[in-house]
């Protein structure tokens, strides 16, 4: 095992997906389940750092020197589509406040 990256998308990819879990969790608490597109997206984000996760212990658990960088390539490709789909839902709900 070369690398360390995988144990750091691995650690953050699990926090952010429980970051989803709260959002989807207090929006309904909160009575706020027919800002449907928010829910859609947050599920999809939690979705794409599942298979972050994924890749990346198995990046990690590989021996295979070629299969454990390609397979940290695409947990980082999940992780940074997440952060990105992250950000749209911060705006979104700061926007949606702010009205």
């Amino acid at each position: 095992m070369a690398n360390i990256t995988s144990q750091h998308i691995l650690n953050a990819s699990t926090n952010l997906l429980g970051f989803c879990l709260i959002v989807l969790t207090s929006l309904h608490l909160a009575n706020q389940s027919e800002i449907l597109f928010i829910n859609l997206l947050t599920s999809g984000v939690a979705i794409l750092l599942i298979f972050s996760c994924i890749f990346s212990f198995i990046s990690i658990r590989t021996d295979q020197q070629k299969r454990e960088i390609l397979l940290e390539k695409i947990a980082n490709f999940f992780y940074i589509l997440s952060l990105l789909g992250i950000l749209i839902i911060i705006l979104l709900i700061s926007f949606n406040f702010i009205k």
